[in-house]
């Protein structure tokens, strides 16, 4: 590959820039191809230049919001130097913001001199955004527990402990992780690890116990090659989430497939299994103060898909067997539990727990705190310190937090949708789930994949205790959660009886699932969509079903205007599900697109969430906008959000990702 001189200025339009090419001869032709162009450069020099000149409002970015202050700085407009003082004009915020992310990497990697490719420059955004989540955003949300990983993973950004010290937890019946981690605590004496094992019965009460000093909890452990125990790997969603999430691992599972990561995918399957068998459950995510609370299910889904990308065999049939065996146990003692289990046949979410949730950040229920603390004379502060160490009885407060943990384990929080009563609906989108759940087992039942209870492996029989099981629960959702006058299903209030109309996406979970007939689900996309469908894809919830919001009921993140990549996907699949290809696509370019022009105006932010009225990125509500703190050049992007793009890109025709790379908006393309 040949550099280019500086004598005669060329222009080459590529689109959706322009960009000038500068040679030493001007009888020279373009070179063969332009992607081969290289430039030598001083890489600690320019970098400094190009953040004096075009940062204007010093966040460590180059974005839309850098104006040109002195006519001279911020004009979107750099000179790079080569090393010979030749100079080669780069115009334009996403080609700055480009060669800056490029020089930070050369800076972070040591060097002080680099080769920059003109095809990384001048990077069309939407393929550097799916490039980027290849090539670097999963493999910096990966995760181990071993040496290599141990300073970043038991540092908890939610909750600290007192005395500095780091905790990590292995359950009672595993000695192997036991010595592993105090092996690994012995080895990082600099990190003040105590490794505690938990009790034969981990109870609400021991949980609350541990406020002040809870850590990570152990996950499942492989040989290396030298027969030594190492922890498998796993993605973690990004920013403050720090460990494994319940639901999130699902949609990222989903990614990784996408991106030919299929060994990581799978090995999160393992973990899932493993916290069912040692933990009970799956876990909310493997911190301790997570250990009474679940998440959405979504093992037979995130199993299934793993398992349709590997090699048939004896081996990868008895690794799914175990799958299903760890949610048929999940299934059984957790969600047709006790706890669960409504009167209705439905099931509920329930998170256990004594007060508030460690997890929170500081003044998060400082209105609710308020109400009680008028009530008592006191203020909020000494009010909620008394009523945490147990100084004060509050049995409406304890009731609050019985179904803040519900909807925590919806993953769901927050929202207004059950008016802070989660735990008394059997929601729509939990009761889809476990359906598709029967589905899956009934499904691997008859391919002779598992084996239904008390039969005899040697002898298949129908999977009629499967199926029998999703018939019952699709009536009882007909019956209770479907509104025919309105066309949707519904949230279930069993102790008032009688349906919440609060629209949201989970309307689509019973196409994502197969549990509605054809005419429901005309009924729900012709309405939905008409009522969810925004410029940037799909609104959590209408405004209507959210309410007015003021100093007493503030915004909620999980409602109107915002949208979550959860909710777009699992909308996708439904439509595909049910021939609604085109409204899938749609929905799909309205979200690519927004995450598309944030990345381009923004230095390539890849965020948790999107303002989806106003498409940006740029959110206020509750704990703000994970992924959008970062200097120079994001390394991780968001994990289920990474997961939406290379997903979403999939379901594109040729011309709809041809006019995403053009950045074209959605109204140019899709009538009203």
């Amino acid at each position: 590959m040949k550099n280019i001189g500086t004598d005669r200025t060329r222009l080459l339009r590529l689109g959706w820039l322009s960009v000038a090419i500068l040679f030493a001869d001007p009888s020279q032709a373009f070179p063969q191809t332009i992607d081969s162009v290289t430039v030598r450069v001083d890489v600690p020099a320019n970098w400094r230049r190009l953040i004096d000149e075009e940062d204007t409002d010093g966040d460590h970015k180059i974005t839309v919001d850098d104006r040109c202050a002195d006519g001279i700085r911020g004009d979107k407009r750099f000179r790079l130097r080569d090393k010979s003082g030749a100079e080669f004009e780069v115009m334009g915020t996403v080609p700055l913001s480009n060669l800056l992310q490029e020089l930070t990497l050369v800076l972070e990697s040591g060097q002080k001199t680099a080769v920059l490719r003109y095809d990384r420059i001048f990077e069309n955004p939407v393929r550097r955004v799916s490039r980027c989540i290849r090539e670097m955003y999963w493999d910096g949300l990966t995760r181990r527990i071993d040496g290599p990983h141990l300073a970043s993973i038991l540092t908890d950004a939610k909750t600290g402990s007192p005395d500095a010290r780091h905790y990590l937890y292995v359950p009672d019946g595993d000695s192997a992780a036991y010595a592993h981690c105090t092996r690994l605590a012995n080895e990082r004496s600099d990190l003040d690890i105590e490794v505690v094992r938990l009790p034969k019965t981990v109870t609400p009460e021991w949980v609350k116990s541990r406020d002040g000093r809870h850590g990570l909890l152990s996950l499942a452990l492989a040989k290396d090659h030298d027969g030594r125990l190492e922890g498998k790997p796993y993605v973690v969603p990004g920013g403050r989430f720090n460990e494994m999430y319940g639901w999130d691992s699902y949609f990222e599972a989903l990614g990784l497939l996408e991106d030919g990561r299929v060994d990581l995918a799978r090995s999160m399957v393992d973990h899932f299994i493993y916290e069912i068998l040692y933990y009970g459950k799956i876990l909310n995510a493997n911190r301790s103060y997570y250990l009474t609370r679940s998440q959405p299910p979504f093992l037979t889904s995130m199993a299934l898909a793993v398992f349709e990308c590997l090699p048939r065999s004896a081996e990868n049939e008895a690794w799914l067997k175990t799958a299903f065996q760890a949610a048929d146990r999940e299934y059984r003692s957790v969600w047709m539990g006790a706890k669960r289990l409504t009167s209705t046949g439905l099931s509920r979410y329930f998170g256990e727990g004594i007060g508030p949730p460690p997890e929170v950040e500081p003044g998060h229920f400082n209105a609710v705190y308020a109400v009680f603390a008028r009530e008592q004379g006191m203020g909020v502060s000494a009010f909620e310190r008394a009523y945490t160490l147990g100084f004060l009885r509050v049995p409406a407060l304890d009731r609050f937090f019985v179904h803040d943990r519900a909807m925590r384990e919806s993953g769901h929080d927050t929202t207004y949708r059950w008016e802070d009563r989660c735990a008394d609906f059997a929601t729509v989108d939990l009761n889809s789930l476990l359906y598709k759940i029967e589905a899956d087992m009934s499904h691997a039942v008859q391919k002779g994949l598992f084996d239904e209870p008390g039969s005899n492996p040697a002898r298949p029989k129908p999977a009629s205790v499967w199926s029998a099981r999703a018939e019952k629960r699709k009536r009882e959702m007909n019956r209770f959660c479907w509104d025919s006058e309105r066309g949707f299903f519904f949230d279930y209030d069993v102790v008032n009886r009688r349906r919440k109309a609060y629209v949201t996406p989970v309307v689509f979970y019973p196409l994502w699932a197969g549990l509605a007939t054809r005419e429901q689900a005309h009924c729900i996309v012709s309405t939905a969509l008409l009522m969810l469908e925004m410029p940037g894809g799909l609104v959590a919830s209408t405004e209507a079903s959210r309410g007015p919001l003021n100093e007493n009921r503030p915004a909620r993140q999980w409602d109107y205007p915002y949208g979550w990549a959860p909710h777009q996907m699992l909308a996708w699949q439904g439509l595909l599900n049910y021939g609604y290809a085109k409204e899938a696509r749609r929905l799909a370019y309205r979200w690519l697109y927004t995450i598309s022009r944030n990345a381009a105006d923004y230095n390539g932010t890849v965020p948790e969430k999107f303002d989806v009225v106003k498409r940006t990125h740029r959110v206020f509500a509750e704990y703000g906008n994970v992924g959008t703190d970062f200097s120079y050049i994001t390394r991780e992007g968001f994990g289920w959000m990474n997961a939406s793009f290379q997903v979403g890109l999939r379901l594109l025709t040729p011309d709809l990702l041809n006019a995403l790379e053009a950045l074209v908006p959605p109204e140019w393309l899709f009538a009203k």
